[in-house]
């Protein structure tokens, strides 16, 4: 274990990131509030532990309990459920900086606790969202972004980067691709049409973005609309759209999905698949399940990765670099 200087022995106690960077955080903090207040949005805090979990595939819920067995829950992965029950109760347009905790989330980009911006908009869809969104950048990066922000379809994306139709293409002629690009399938195996076309978005496409130009991809296959809704057609799409940055993603919006019934098939769906990869099936969510019931209004949200921005303003390559005390030293 490192030692502080000037001791023979301990841990070492030294904040990562440097003060500058600590004192752009605070500038960045203080901007941000300044940019919703402006604009009317209410701030909000929810809690962070939660008798019900996550039930995506890829996020992993952090368990919380007391010694004892007494009261026990879970850390939330994003304060997205507790937020819309806020907007079914009427609270309008909400905002909140929060702080997230995901498990088996450790890297270059990820710490398992961070801060997560995110807010939603009564009466908005996702190209309206995706504008503010850009207001945001603009305002918190100043002169660090100068080119417009891009935008373009996850199809369109698709057929340009991967060389690949995402909407028809099957397992092997995305497999194929990746092969071509790369990326060795070896050791992945398992894997469905939807985590190749993952693994094509994370390693053909997204590289191939200008790292200096925000990038939004927007309507995503049905089968990847998470909480989004769904638009008919042929083939039907998600209204959702990811913004990419510095070369990593740094924003996942949606417009929201309302119907209490299909959210409730998307959980059990959520359920069944997890349970078919030996994962664990937390609770879901019955509370969020009621106020969708008693109706949330149409309306359009966005979380984006405060540190991950942080990073990017900062020039900094790890996500250590721009926290106080990330995991290993907290």
């Amino acid at each position: 274990m490192p030692t502080s200087p000037g001791s023979s022995k301990g841990p070492d106690w030294r904040p990562a990131a440097s003060l500058q960077t600590l004192r752009l955080r605070a500038d960045l903090l203080a901007r941000t509030r300044a940019f919703f207040a402006a604009r009317g949005l209410l701030e909000v805090e929810t809690p962070q532990l939660s008798a019900a979990a996550a039930t995506d595939l890829h996020l992993e819920s952090l368990a919380a309990a007391a010694p004892g067995g007494g009261l026990s829950g879970w850390l939330h992965t994003s304060p997205e459920f507790p937020m819309k029950r806020l907007l079914a109760a009427g609270a309008g347009d909400i905002w909140q900086l929060a702080r997230v905790f995901r498990g088996a989330e450790r890297g270059r980009r990820h710490n398992p606790e961070f801060t997560l911006l995110e807010w939603y908009r009564v009466g908005w869809d996702a190209p309206a969202l995706m504008d503010e969104v850009d207001a945001l950048l603009r305002v918190l990066a100043g002169d660090a972004i100068t080119a417009p922000a891009r935008r373009t379809s996850y199809r369109a994306a698709f057929l340009e980067h991967a060389g690949f139709d995402p909407c028809t293409a099957g397992e092997g002629e995305i497999a194929g691709a990746l092969e071509r690009g790369g990326v060795s399938l070896s050791a992945q195996a398992g894997l469905r049409r939807d985590d190749l076309l993952d693994l094509a978005l994370a390693t053909l496409v997204e590289p191939a973005f200008d790292p200096r130009r925000p990038t939004f991809v927007y309507d995503f296959p049905a089968s990847h609309a998470a909480l989004a809704r769904i638009r008919p057609g042929e083939p039907p799409l998600a209204e959702r759209f990811e913004l990419f940055l510095g070369g990593m993603e740094l924003a996942n919006g949606f417009h929201e999905l309302t119907d209490a019934d299909e959210q409730a098939a998307r959980f059990r769906t959520d359920l069944e698949r997890r349970r078919e990869r030996g994962l664990a099936a937390p609770p879901v969510d019955a509370r969020l399940l009621a106020a969708m019931a008693h109706g949330l209004p149409d309306c359009a949200g966005v979380a984006l990765g405060f540190d991950r921005l942080v990073m990017i303003l900062a020039g900094a390559e790890r996500i250590d670099d721009v926290l106080a005390f990330p995991w290993g030293i907290a």
